[in-house]
């Protein structure tokens, strides 16, 4: 690789930072919340969105209860330039949430972006203008005299449009795009002057946004770089401190978390980090790390993947099937180790539940490999555990009691597994949860080749069940036995010795099954006839006719197999 090529020199660091805080600094409350999906995920699209699109995201920003969403770049294009009208016009933007415009730092740009918000009540004017040497020298042949020129006469120019517009909340906010590789002496000279020309106060303040443009350094350098701005602006209390992290290095969430540590108050990004090259920063990423840490995130993604589907649309893109909280398998397990230990978490949950009396929902979440509780988020359990030839007798065991209501014993889970691994190396492919069911019915529920059970009566009379059993041999010669023991299964091994059937029980069990309208028991047996063991399950709306079922499923397994 031509690594030579892309030698770089330091990262852009403040001098004067030995006594960096932000590391001892933990983040205890969100974040302000800026959705820049409409512009600048907007503006990465092959196909931009259309109006009815835009409709669509923006009340879905709303419904999450965002309060600043950036709707557009009116001087780019017609389309935003006439959603935005749009929502003014038609009085679609609800009176706790401010729209933000975008405007490059060009008069005729900036007087374009006016015409666009005339008669909003609540807008924000985003003014922006790479300050980099690179892109001074390259892009603009200008000096840096020139470029902070530049952008304080553009400042003013939207100061003095503000005023004459009259009758709405204006608020501004400043980008110095490409923040992270300007000088930050320079970066923060802009920045003062900007604040200076807009008359910053703490009853108006102005948004002074950092966006790392082209993400170049680790994150730790982006920290450094905030808090020094954080600890040297002239007029901080009058400034909302923002950041707008991309992701070319893939650490944009990273740098977001570590920026609100060095003193940012705020950050823009998109859903699931839609944006140019790699993206902007995930908001839900971010939001969601929060809840998973006890916090109120204050945006709803209760139904996350109603949320997935309506930018999947808006953006005509998928979102990955391991995009953290929202994709497709990030509650998923297909490893063995994983599932047994995810089941495990599960079954303590419902067992402290059942404890105190409280419902999962209201108990502390502690399952192991899932840091929030899928249900939180919309989703549900049936998807967590999935089977295919990485999983293991946890697995198999949790997918049956999920989707099936069965609670299968431990050495039943193992027996069952070993048959489903047999499927899946033959197959190659994942074992749905009806195949599962399948594999499991045809081994061990479906009635097998043998002695066929057609009629059964007990008696229980004090510590002792009597059996009476009427019996077909596969010859078609029929039996009338009777027999006796403690309990029910013990007076059928009794029954089945005058037939000649040595048996010896080594486990019998049941339990009621999960969620059954029809109040069905199901029951398993494990025995040994002759040398021969097995298991057998059978399900019934009477108990003593699924120990039945299962008694004579095991016994006729264990002949077969010999």
């Amino acid at each position: 690789m031509p690594a030579h090529r892309y030698t770089r020199g330091a990262p852009r660091l403040p001098q004067g930072l030995a006594d960096r805080r932000w590391p001892e600094q933990e983040i205890r409350r969100p974040p302000l919340w800026a959705s820049v999906d409409l512009r600048d995920g907007n503006q990465a699209l092959a196909n931009p969105m259309d109006v009815r699109r835009k409709r669509e995201m923006f009340d879905l920003l709303v419904r999450m209860g965002f309060k600043e969403i950036e709707v557009g770049y009116p001087a780019a294009s017609s389309a935003d330039f006439s959603f935005i009208r749009d929502l003014i016009v038609q009085d679609r933007i609800p009176d706790d949430v401010t729209i933000v415009v975008f405007t490059p730092a060009r008069l005729d740009l900036i007087d374009r972006t006016f015409e666009a918000i005339q008669g909003a009540e609540r807008v924000m004017v985003h003014l922006c203008l790479a300050t980099a040497c690179l892109w001074r020298e390259v892009v603009f042949s200008m000096t840096a005299p020139e470029l902070r020129q530049l952008t304080v006469q553009a400042a003013e120019h939207v100061a003095a449009l503000a005023d004459a517009m009259g009758g709405s909340q204006l608020r501004f906010e400043y980008s110095p795009e490409t923040f992270n590789v300007t000088e930050p002496e320079f970066a923060l000279e802009v920045c003062d002057a900007v604040t200076a020309v807009w008359n910053a106060s703490p009853d108006r303040p102005v948004t002074l946004n950092m966006p790392t443009t082209v993400e170049t350094d680790s994150p730790n350098v982006f920290a450094d770089q905030i808090e020094w701005m954080h600890r040297n602006l002239s007029r901080r209390e009058s400034v909302i401190l923002s950041v707008h992290p991309h992701n070319d290095r893939g650490t944009a969430v990273a740098s977001a978390e570590l920026a609100v540590m060095a003193g940012a108050d705020r950050i823009e990004g998109t859903l699931f980090g839609n944006g140019e090259r790699t993206g902007n920063v995930c908001l839900a990423t971010l939001a969601l790390n929060l809840f998973s840490r006890g916090i109120d995130p204050q945006l709803d993604f209760t139904d996350i993947d109603s949320i997935r589907r309506t930018v999947e649309s808006c953006n005509q893109m998928p979102v990955p099937a391991r995009h953290p909280y929202v994709g497709e398998l990030v509650y998923t397990a297909f490893s063995g180790t994983h599932q047994d230990a995810i089941g495990k978490g599960l079954a303590a949950l419902e067992k402290r539940s059942a404890r105190t009396g409280l419902p999962v929902s209201d108990l502390p979440w502690e399952v192991p490999y899932l840091p929030i509780d899928p249900r939180d988020v919309g989703r549900t359990y049936e998807s967590v555990v999935r089977v295919n030839s990485q999983s293991g007798k946890g697995g198999v065991a949790q997918v049956l009691k999920t989707h099936h209501g069965l609670d299968l014993p431990r050495p039943l889970r193992a027996e069952l597994a070993g048959a489903v691994q047999k499927v899946t190396d033959e197959t190659g492919t994942e074992v749905s949860s009806h195949h599962l069911w399948e594999i499991f019915a045809e081994t061990y529920l479906t009635p097998r080749p043998g002695l066929r059970v057609k009629d059964v009566k007990a008696a229980h009379q004090d510590d002792r069940v009597e059996v009476v059993l009427s019996l077909m041999e596969p010859g078609g010669q029929e039996h009338e036995l009777s027999g006796a023991g403690t309990e029910f299964t013990d007076a059928l091994v009794d029954a089945v010795t005058l037939l000649g059937h040595t048996v010896e029980l080594h486990s019998v069990s049941h339990h009621p099954l999960a969620d059954d309208a029809d109040r069905r028991t199901a029951a398993y047996v494990h025995l040994t006839a002759g040398a021969a063991a097995a298991h057998g399950a059978g399900i019934d709306a009477e108990p003593e006719s699924a120990f039945t079922i299962a008694f004579f499923n095991a016994l006729n397994n264990a002949h077969a197999s010999r």
